[in-house]
C-alpha cells in the first residue's frame, strides 16, 4: 500500500506541474527517467519487467454446485475452495470477493454518485434514486472449514472476511466452505454485469450469470490483499485455479459456459450431440441447437431439471449463461497448431447477424490476438448475445439484435463484430495477463482495445475502427483539463471512463507502433510482455519496463506524457527561413543579385508612373545622364571569371560536390504549444509537385521542451511544409501544421426545417429501403 500511495503522489506532482527539482526550466522536465514514479525493483519483479527469480502467487480450486430457480430468478449454490498459500507470508484471514452486493441498498456505491432529474427518465435512472423494490445482494448461509465447522466471518459491502483458526503458513493450503444465494436481478432495469433479461412477447428469460460465487481477492507481492470495494467501475483482481461447476436448471435450457461440459451425452437430445461431433471438424458453424429448437422450447417451457456439468483448468474466474431461447453454434478453428471451439449462442431476435457473422469472428479474433500476444491456450472461445458487453475466461456477453423483419443497419453490424472483438479479446487481457482492473482500468482495457483495433483492420480494411487511430482522440485531449486526468488514474476515479481508459491507452499504443518505435520492435516487445506476464499479475511498472526492456527504446518520455500526464499533442511550425549557399560563381550570383536588386527597386508608384506614360527629366534631359545612366553593374567581367575558375580549381572534391549540389537550406522553427512532447513528421511539397517526408524523433525536444529549430538541406525548392500530415501524433490543432498557412474547411448546409415528434424515428436502415426498391 506504501507504493501504492508513492505513486500516486508522484502522478499527482506530475500532473500538477509541481517541479521543484527543474523550478520551471525549459529542458530537463519530459525527458527524465521515471525513477522513483515506478516501484522499485526486487526479487518478486526484476528491474528489467520480467518475473523475478522469487515470483510467486496465489491459486484458488472451487467446486461449486448451483441451482437456478427459473420461477423466483434465484440462484442458490454451495462451493468448496482450496486455497494454496505460495506466499512467504503467515494468513490469518481471507477476503473474498462479494460482487453481487453491489446491488445491496446499504451499500456505499448506491448513494456516492450524484444524480439529476430530467423530462425524460428510465428505470435504470429511477432505481438509482428510489432503490431496488426486490431485496439484492449475496445471502450467506454458512461458512465452515473443510469438515464442516463453522468459521467466524465479517461482511464489508462487498468484501468477505473468513477468520481462520490458525494461520496459514507458506506453504499450506487450506479448505472453505461457502453456502449462499442471492436473487437475481434484473440487469436491464438495474444494470450490473450479470443478471436476468425477460422476453415478455414469449414470457422467457435469459440468464447471465457472472460475478454469482464467493471468489478470492487477489493477495500479492506488491500490494497484499487487494480488498478495495467493487463499486461497479474498477472490475476484478482475480486468483487463478481449477473449476468443477455443476448447474442445475430446466430441462429445456440450453447452458454455455467456461470450460469445457463434461456430460452433453446426458444433456442434448441424440441428434444434437451428432451436431456437436460434427462441429468438431467443422470448418464452418454448425447449429448444435437449431433455432426451430429453441422456438419450440420457448413455447413448451418443460418444468423438468437437468445438471450441467463443466470443468476449467488454470482460469480466473467462470461464468454461465442459461435459457430454452437460445440457439447454439460452434465450429472448429486451428489457432498455432491447436484446435479451439470457437461457439455462440443467441436468441431469435440476434439470429439474422449471429447465424451469419458472431462464431467467425471469435474464430479470427482468437487467431489474431495469438499472432499478436501469446497462442490461446484455452479449448473453448464463446460469445454470447445478452444486448450488453462484458468478459469471462472463455466466454463473453456482447450485443446485435436485427429489426423484427430481420433487416439490421450498418452501424449495427459494425458495432457487433467490434464488441465481439472486444469481449473475446478480453481472454488475453486480463484474463490471461491478469492485471489488476480494480485499480489500474487501462491494463485490461486500454492493452484490449489496441489489439482490438488490430483485430478490426485485419477483418475489414475499410472496418470504421472508433478507437485506435490518433485523430480519433483529439476531441478528448483537447478538453479543459478539468476535466482530465491521466491514464493512471484509479478507475473509480475517472471522469471520461472510454477516452480514458480504453481509447487513450490504445491510441497512444498505435502511436508507439506506428510511429515511435516501428512495428517490428513493438511487436516483438509486446509479445514478449505477454509471454512473460501469462498466467501472472503484472502492474503497470512491469509493463513499461518490459517494453523498454525488449526493445532498446527509451520510452520514458512517452509514458510520462501519454500515461502520467494530461497535456495533448500541439506542434506548430512558426517560421521557416530559405537559404541558398554563395556559389562564388560570378554568372550565378550575380544573375541573383539583379534579380534582388530588381525585386527591391520595384514598387507600386514605379509600376504606375510607366503605365501612365510619365516623361522622367532623365530621358527628357541627357545631360543629366552620366556614367552610372549606362553602367551595367552586374555584369560579368573577364577577371571575375578567371577569378572564380582559379577558385574552383582550387577545391576539394567534397567541397566542389557541395557547390555543385545547389542545396537549398531551409531553416524551420517549431514551437510545442500543447506541452506533450512527440516525434516530428514533416512532409516536403516541391515546386515539381513531388513529395517528401522527414521523421525526427522525439528526442528532438530533450533540451528545450518548448521551441526548436532545425534546417534541413533540399535538393529541390520547397513550395510548401506540413506536419504531421498521416494525423499519425493526434495533434489537437491542424491549423498551425502548415506553411505557408492553409484555412481548414468546414461545411454548411442550407435546410428547411421539419417538426418531428420526439423520439421518433427519422428514418429506415438501407436493407429495408432496398427491399422496397
Amino acid at each position: 500500500m506504501r507504493k501504492k500511495i508513492m505513486l500516486l503522489a508522484a502522478v499527482f506532482c506530475y500532473v500538477t506541474g509541481i517541479s521543484a527539482q527543474h523550478n520551471g526550466s525549459n529542458h530537463g522536465n519530459r525527458f527524465e527517467q521515471l525513477g522513483t514514479m515506478l516501484q522499485s525493483p526486487n526479487m518478486y519483479r526484476s528491474a528489467s519487467g520480467a518475473p523475478g527469480p522469487r515470483y510467486w502467487q496465489q491459486r484458488a480450486d472451487y467446486d461449486i454446485t448451483a441451482e437456478l430457480d427459473d420461477t423466483r430468478q434465484k440462484l442458490t449454490g454451495a462451493e468448496t475452495i482450496t486455497y494454496y498459500n505460495n506466499s512467504p507470508d503467515p494468513l490469518t484471514y481471507l477476503w473474498l470477493q462479494l460482487d453481487e452486493n453491489e446491488h445491496d441498498a446499504n451499500s456505499d456505491n448506491q448513494q456516492f454518485n450524484g444524480s439529476r432529474m430530467s423530462d425524460k427518465m428510465t428505470m435504470k435512472d429511477l432505481n438509482g434514486i428510489l432503490g431496488y423494490g426486490k431485496e439484492l445482494g449475496v445471502k450467506i448461509v454458512k461458512v465452515a472449514d473443510g469438515n464442516g465447522n463453522a468459521l467466524p466471518y465479517t461482511i464489508n459491502q462487498t468484501m468477505l472476511r473468513v477468520d481462520l483458526p490458525k494461520a496459514l503458513m507458506p506453504g499450506e493450503k487450506y479448505r472453505l466452505k461457502v453456502e449462499w444465494w442471492y436473487n437475481i436481478p434484473n440487469r436491464m432495469t438495474i444494470g450490473g454485469r450479470g443478471g436476468y433479461e425477460h422476453f415478455p412477447e414469449d414470457d422467457n428469460y435469459l440468464y447471465t450469470i457472472t460475478q454469482w460465487y464467493p471468489r478470492l481477492a487477489v493477495y500479492s507481492d506488491f500490494q497484499g490483499w487487494q480488498n478495495k470495494q467493487f463499486n461497479g467501475a474498477g472490475e476484478f483482481a482475480l486468483t487463478f485455479g481449477n473449476f468443477r461447476v455443476r448447474m442445475t436448471v430446466p430441462a429445456d435450457h440450453v447452458v454455455g459456459g467456461t470450460g469445457e461440459c463434461q456430460n452433453y451425452r446426458e444433456m442434448l437430445s441424440a441428434v444434437q450431440y451428432q451436431r456437436w461431433q460434427q462441429a468438431q471438424s467443422s470448418r464452418e458453424p454448425v447449429e448444435v441447437v437449431t433455432l426451430a429448437e429453441a422456438q419450440k422450447a420457448m413455447q413448451q417451457k418443460s418444468t423438468a431439471k437437468k445438471t450441467w456439468v463443466f470443468e476449467a483448468q488454470q482460469v480466473r474466474d467462470f461464468a454461465w449463461v442459461s435459457s430454452r431461447r437460445l440457439v447454439w453454434d460452434a465450429m472448429a478453428t486451428q489457432v498455432e497448431g491447436n484446435k479451439v471451439m470457437a461457439m455462440s449462442y443467441y436468441g431469435p431476435e440476434a439470429y439474422p447477424l449471429y447465424r451469419r457473422y458472431s462464431t467467425k469472428v471469435v474464430a479470427h479474433t482468437l487467431k489474431t490476438y495469438s499472432k499478436h500476444t501469446i497462442p490461446y491456450p484455452y479449448p473453448v472461445a464463446i460469445s454470447v448475445e445478452a444486448a450488453n458487453g462484458m468478459e469471462y475466461p472463455m466466454i463473453c456477453f456482447n450485443y446485435g439484435r436485427a429489426e423484427k423483419d430481420g433487416t439490421y443497419s450498418e452501424a449495427t453490424k459494425n458495432g457487433m463484430i467490434g464488441v465481439i472483438i472486444h469481449e473475446v479479446g478480453h481472454n488475453f487481457f486480463p484474463m490471461i495477463v491478469n492485471s489488476d482492473e480494480r485499480q489500474w482500468t487501462w491494463m485490461d482495457e486500454g492493452l484490449n482495445t489496441f489489439c482490438q483495433f488490430m483485430t478490426e483492420q485485419e477483418w475489414d480494411n475499410n472496418f470504421p475502427s472508433g478507437r485506435g487511430p490518433a485523430h480519433k482522440i483529439v476531441d478528448y485531449m483537447k478538453m479543459p483539463k478539468e476535466q482530465l486526468e491521466p491514464i493512471m488514474t484509479n478507475s473509480e476515479n475517472i471522469v471520461q471512463f472510454g477516452p480514458n481508459a480504453y481509447a487513450k491507452p490504445a491510441t497512444a499504443l498505435n502511436i508507439l507502433r506506428e510511429t515511435v518505435m516501428g512495428r517490428e520492435l513493438f511487436d516483438f516487445a509486446f509479445r514478449e510482455y505477454a509471454r512473460r506476464w501469462a498466467f501472472k499479475h503484472p502492474t503497470p511498472a512491469d509493463f513499461f519496463r518490459t517494453m523498454e526492456d525488449a526493445s532498446a527504446v527509451d520510452l520514458d518520455w512517452f509514458w510520462r506524457g501519454w500515461f502520467f500526464g494530461i497535456e495533448p499533442v500541439d506542434i506548430s511550425i512558426d517560421s521557416v527561413k530559405w537559404y541558398r549557399m554563395d556559389t562564388q560563381d560570378p554568372a550565378i550570383e550575380n544573375a541573383a543579385a539583379k534579380a534582388a536588386y530588381d525585386r527591391n527597386a520595384d514598387h507600386l508608384a514605379r509600376q504606375r508612373n510607366k503605365t501612365a506614360g510619365v516623361k522622367f527629366a532623365v530621358d527628357q534631359d541627357t545631360s543629366l545622364q552620366d556614367f552610372y545612366s549606362k553602367w551595367d553593374r552586374f555584369e560579368v567581367k573577364p577577371a571575375a571569371k578567371i577569378a572564380y575558375n582559379q577558385f574552383y580549381a582550387s577545391l576539394s572534391p567534397e567541397e566542389k560536390r557541395m557547390y555543385d549540389s545547389k542545396k537549398n537550406f531551409y531553416e524551420v522553427t517549431f514551437s510545442n504549444k500543447g506541452g506533450l512532447v512527440m516525434p516530428l513528421i514533416i512532409e516536403w511539397t516541391f515546386t515539381d509537385g513531388t513529395k517528401a517526408t522527414d521523421r525526427i524523433s522525439a528526442y528532438i525536444w530533450r533540451k528545450n521542451e518548448y521551441q526548436v529549430t532545425k534546417v534541413f538541406a533540399k535538393d529541390k525548392t520547397v513550395a510548401a511544409i506540413k506536419l504531421d500530415p498521416q494525423r499519425e501524433t493526434a495533434d489537437i490543432d491542424e491549423d498551425n501544421n502548415s506553411w505557408p498557412r492553409t484555412a481548414t474547411p468546414s461545411r454548411f448546409e442550407l435546410f428547411r426545417t421539419k417538426v418531428v415528434p420526439r423520439g421518433a424515428s427519422t428514418g429506415d436502415n438501407p436493407m429495408q429501403r432496398a427491399a422496397r426498391e
